[in-house]
């Protein structure tokens, strides 16, 4: 993985560097403490500045953000296991098989948190147990000794611990974009819903008016208008919804205030009502169909008003306008005609949903929609 400037766990990759830096120092000392003990202790030394080469080159590498990490960290699985390899040609049996290898446990270390932050946990458990197999290989202990050497221990849970935490910080990361984004994609839609608002839905609704008021065949050019000024505010609904990626949950109130326009009137509390996406889409599309009748069929200078309210288990939206009215036959006689707009826009979405729909009206007193829906979609 190359780095960058938005690396999610670069700051994972520069502290494991610093971790490495003073390991070398322990090794260091741990060399002039043992060299006496060597067989070839020049050859010891060698070795020595091939681990000060490596971790200065390692060091530079995987903590900048400039070149692909994926090579760097083959190369540091290879030296490791060869300088673990070297101690056999340093030292004797009695001190390699009772004594930890030459480059020491901890700066073997570096090997597996590099495994651990390049390839995740799978990396580090190879690398852990791979090194931890090729130490007991080197210290001749094969056998009933190796269980209680803590190299593989150490090795293992340190990878394991190392990878979980980038781990953590990836997700943490890929969250934080999605906000950005979703934040970003809002504005925007708010934006254009605004242009929108102050121009096409306006000129859609005057049309709308004006050529009802003139009567004749206006008429037919108002009914057109009317439909299309109701499509375009549903389409704007459903993409506030649709394009919705930063989680499950949706604010409902920014899918209802889409609906308010000339002669509709939309409160909502100052919080947000959080609901599941699903939930909220089909809320915010029953109001768009009621609003929908309301324009279509409750008289000419009829006004609606969309009234949010958010209750401990349950959100109440109530959808009023003092129209002329729903005589009692004409929703059966819209049904048998195979107008299904109140049966299944309105009623069948909120059924669906767990929660009901109750219809008030009268001939001259207006109508009233009061949808009741649980939080969770699901009535208990």
């Amino acid at each position: 993985m190359a780095g960058s400037v938005t690396d999610p766990i670069g700051h994972l990759w520069r502290a494991a560097q610093v971790f490495r830096l003073v390991t070398l120092v322990y090794a260091i000392g741990q060399q002039l403490a043992s060299v006496q003990n060597y067989t070839r202790p020049q050859l010891s030394w060698v070795l020595v500045g091939v681990m000060v080469m490596w971790t200065g080159v390692a060091a530079a590498l995987l903590g900048g953000n400039s070149v692909p990490r994926g090579w760097v960290v083959v190369g540091d699985q290879l030296i490791a296991g060869l300088l673990i390899i070297g101690t056999r040609f340093v030292a004797d049996h009695d001190w390699y098989h009772n004594h930890q290898t030459f480059p020491t446990n901890l700066w073997v270390t570096n090997a597996v948190f590099s495994a651990a932050l390049q390839w995740g946990l799978t990396g580090a458990l190879a690398s852990a147990v791979g090194l931890a197999a090729l130490s007991a290989v080197a210290r001749e202990l094969i056998d009933l000794d190796l269980w209680r050497d803590a190299t593989a221990p150490q090795l293992i849970a340190a990878g394991a611990a190392v990878a979980v935490a980038a781990g953590t910080g990836r997700r943490a990361h890929d969250q934080l974009e999605r906000a950005i984004r979703l934040t970003a994609a809002t504005e925007e839609r708010e934006r254009l819903a605004r242009e929108v608002h102050d121009g096409v839905l306006q000129v859609l609704a005057y049309v709308r008016r004006r050529a009802g008021e003139i009567g004749g065949p206006a008429v037919e050019l108002a009914d057109k208008a009317g439909e299309q000024e109701i499509a375009l505010r549903m389409l704007i609904s459903e993409q506030n919804s649709a394009t919705d990626s930063g989680g499950e949950a949706v604010d409902l109130r920014p899918l209802l205030r889409t609906q308010e326009r000339a002669g509709v009137t939309v409160a909502a509390p100052g919080v947000p009502v959080p609901l599941d996406r699903r939930v909220a889409t089909e809320i915010a599309a029953a109001v768009a169909a009621a609003l929908a009748n309301v324009a279509q069929h409750a008289g000419p200078g009829a006004r609606a008003y969309v009234l949010l309210e958010s209750l401990d288990s349950e959100v109440l939206v109530s959808v009023r306008d003092d129209g002329v009215g729903i005589p009692p036959e004409r929703l059966h006689d819209a049904e048998t005609e195979g107008r299904m707009g109140v049966s299944k826009s309105i009623r069948g979405r909120i059924a669906a949903l767990g929660g009901s729909a109750a219809l008030v009206s009268a001939p001259g007193e207006g109508t009233e929609w009061e949808f009741r829906v649980p939080r969770d979609g699901v009535r208990q």
